[in-house]
């Protein structure tokens, strides 16, 4: 059957899971954007790490209907860490000059003071969000345990 609509097994056959699993629903592409937190890709990633689960298995395990999902997590998990998983804005930056003129200005317009007041502000961020990095890295387990 594949053969005569010009595709691969592999999507044929992830069609075929995800509708026995979640009948018409698994098939359906999702209009809205769905947001998942680092904290259930974590989760997710972990359950496939135990457990040993296929992409599919753990898509149909999390309720998720794209196994492609949890593949793409798994690997900005392994390449970039926990940063991977992170929300990033998709699409193209804007090209209006303005806002690069005008965020410009503006830091011409701050004092000096408040310069390095910013600055310093930005180091404090920085420095405890690297701590947290370094705790999760140590301790994975204790550190979820304590963030649930």
């Amino acid at each position: 059957m594949a053969k005569k609509y010009g595709i691969g097994d592999s999507p044929l056959r992830r069609w075929v899971r995800a509708y026995k699993e979640f009948g018409r629903n698994g098939l359906l592409v999702k209009k809205t954007k769905q947001f998942y937190s680092v904290h259930f890709k974590i989760d997710v990633l972990n359950f496939m790490k135990r457990t040993g689960a296929s992409y599919q298995d753990t898509a149909i395990h999390f309720n998720l209907n794209d196994p492609t999902l949890v593949a793409s997590w798994y690997h900005r998990f392994l390449k970039e860490g926990i940063e991977g998983l992170q929300k990033n804005s998709k699409g193209r930056p804007s090209m209006s000059k303005k806002q690069k003129s005008t965020a410009n200005n503006q830091e011409k317009t701050m004092s000096r003071k408040e310069q390095l007041e910013r600055e310093n502000e930005l180091l404090r961020l920085e420095v405890a969000y690297l701590k947290k990095l370094k705790a999760f890295r140590e301790n994975q387990d204790a550190f979820l345990e304590k963030h649930k």
